[in-house]
């Protein structure tokens, strides 16, 4: 048992079991000597069904039609796409050869798309055509009209100046770009000859993947992992769960997330374990069905995901009795939710995970042997290898039991954030990643999510800055102030709201303005509440109150303020 030392908030994960020194292409290949013969990958809407061998077989001709196009080590190629088969492939295919896979959340704009484009210096974007309601192609061609006249892998685009070939999924491309079919086709005998070169050549360290987080100052920063983070801490989640080559983990979170690539993809691949994917997007039913098909003994989710399926109509009809295990994490998990999926979808050995996108992303976890009680009110005790501490204002260890910032040090924190090294001084001293999320440790290691030190909010597992929000909305002409914060949602957790202030003579309204944000935003950023004032709540010097916005709010609308 790790119990904190010296009676101060400050923790140390075991160190028995040895940190993996290993490339992904190197971890891989030993995956697939192991469990080759096991099946990998179930993709329930599309009903292709993998074995590890199968999966590696096209993951090596992806990886060599994408050396075959001009795609070399170093260089950053975007992922923008729902859950889907290509989708796995690209994630194991780009570390292949030691490209920088770059995830792009499915639900962004065109705005979100151009900034992230931009700042990793995307040069090969492999993209869906559409998503629910979302035209990806259309978007595309709104960023880059010169596609309608490129040369295929030589696209010069003034927005995006680093961006040269989109490789769309699918077999038939619009003008300028080349179809994924076409890629894999290309991955033929002479450059796959050149693979394992080129992944023997990779090193632990390097960069293989930028996941943008919101960022505080209105833009997204990129968080860079290596091999070296994201394999460990894959393994370690793994253990955790006590996952092993007869298991089957359904994965209905977005691939995107760390959740869904590091938690999912590689914890399941590091036992050789059945990954099964119910559908592009989460669907409650699509889930049940996916859970009970495969026989699945484990599940991931976020908090919401599993309300929506617990309070499915169909949710009874649905044999569940094999789950045991898996991860609810992404935002607070209540206790009362916990208690149900244990007792009702028969997941008694349900873990809760802490942590964040640059920590690769997990550092601590609930144990399945853990008493209830503990499971159920905290996020379990210290990873294998991590070190944490909860610290005053001052940067001070606090006594057991006191609440403070969290802070994490080890093998697990992130490179930085891409070509951002002002914010990346900012958020990492020492080698310590200030989180930004209040904590407390009691006596014996667990540790209690109390709260966050910034104002992000977190609607459904989706983190979001206000200041984002707020920059979008400020460039509307009708809008002279504005203040963005998160209210309680019995569904969601948080909602996001906006107090605005009007220009004079201005018609705006609330219908109109969420319009307007669904254009230029993810609509899970776009603000449910919004209230147009005459003036803003400010203390004496002038800085908004937003706790004050928050109470006014959640009075007029009935909504109980957390306590």
């Amino acid at each position: 048992m790790t119990r904190p030392i010296n009676g101060l908030s400050h923790v140390k994960g075991s160190t028995k079991r040895p940190l993996i020194h290993a490339t992904i292409p190197g971890f891989m290949a030993e995956v697939r000597k192991r469990h080759g013969h096991r099946m990998a990958t179930v993709f329930s809407q599309t009903g292709e069904r993998w074995t590890y061998e199968d999966l590696m077989r096209r993951v090596d001709r992806l990886a060599a039609g994408l050396l075959s196009i001009g795609v070399y080590k170093g260089d950053r190629v975007g992922i923008w796409s729902p859950n889907r088969p290509e989708w796995v492939l690209t994630q194991f295919a780009t570390a292949r050869i030691g490209a920088i896979l770059v995830n792009i959340n499915p639900a962004y704009q065109t705005l979100e798309l151009e900034y992230a484009l931009r700042h990793a210096g995307v040069s090969t974007l492999i993209t869906a055509a559409q998503f629910r309601e979302s035209d990806y192609l259309g978007k595309l061609r709104d960023l880059a009209p010169e596609l309608a006249t490129a040369q295929t892998g030589h696209l010069h685009s003034k927005k995006l100046p680093k961006l040269r070939r989109i490789v769309q999924i699918g077999s038939d491309p619009m003008a300028g770009a080349i179809s994924f079919d076409e890629v894999m086709t290309r991955g033929n005998a002479a450059p796959k000859a050149r693979l394992d070169g080129i992944s023997a050549a990779l090193k632990p360290g390097d960069a293989i993947n930028i996941q943008f987080t919101s960022g505080t100052t209105g833009h997204p920063k990129g968080a860079t992992l290596s091999h070296f983070n994201i394999i460990n801490n894959a393994i370690s989640t793994a253990r955790t769960m006590q996952l092993t080559p007869d298991d089957a983990l359904c994965i209905p979170v977005p691939l995107y997330h760390c959740f869904g690539m590091v938690l999912g993809n590689l914890a399941a691949a590091s036992y050789g374990v059945k990954m099964v994917f119910p559908s592009e997007g989460f669907d409650p039913l699509a889930t049940l069905k996916a859970v009970e098909a495969e026989g699945c003994t484990a599940l991931h989710g976020v908090p919401t995901m599993f309300v929506a399926m617990l309070d499915h109509p169909e949710f009874a009809r649905f044999d569940l009795r094999r789950l045991r295990t898996g991860v609810m994490a992404g935002s607070l998990c209540p206790a009362s939710l916990m208690a149900r999926v244990m007792k009702d979808m028969h997941c008694s050995g349900i873990t809760i995970g802490y942590g964040m996108t640059e920590t690769s992303p997990i550092s601590f976890q609930s144990d399945p042997g853990d008493p209830p009680a503990r499971r159920v009110s905290t996020v379990g005790r210290i990873q294998p290898h991590v070190e944490c501490r909860v610290v005053d204002d001052a940067g001070r260890t606090l006594p057991v039991g006191h609440q403070g910032q969290l802070l994490t040090r080890g093998y697990l924190v992130m490179k930085g954030y891409w070509n951002d090294p002002e914010f990346t001084a900012h958020a990492i001293h020492d080698g310590w990643m200030h989180t930004g999320d209040l904590a407390t440790i009691d006596a014996e290691g667990y540790c209690q999510i109390t709260g966050r030190a910034g104002d992000m909010l977190i609607r459904g597992g989706e983190n979001i800055y206000p200041a984002e929000v707020e920059d979008l909305l400020l460039t509307h002409p009708d809008i002279a102030q504005v203040q963005v914060f998160g209210l309680p949602d019995a569904r969601l957790g948080e909602e996001v709201a906006a107090w605005i202030i009007l220009r004079p003579n201005a018609d705006l309204t609330a219908t109109g303005l969420q319009d307007w944000c669904r254009e230029k935003i993810a609509r899970f950023k776009v603000p449910r509440h919004i209230r147009f004032a005459d003036e803003m709540p400010v203390t004496a010097t002038g800085k908004p109150q937003k706790f004050k916005m928050q109470e006014a709010m959640c009075a007029e609308l009935g909504i109980a303020l957390p306590t």
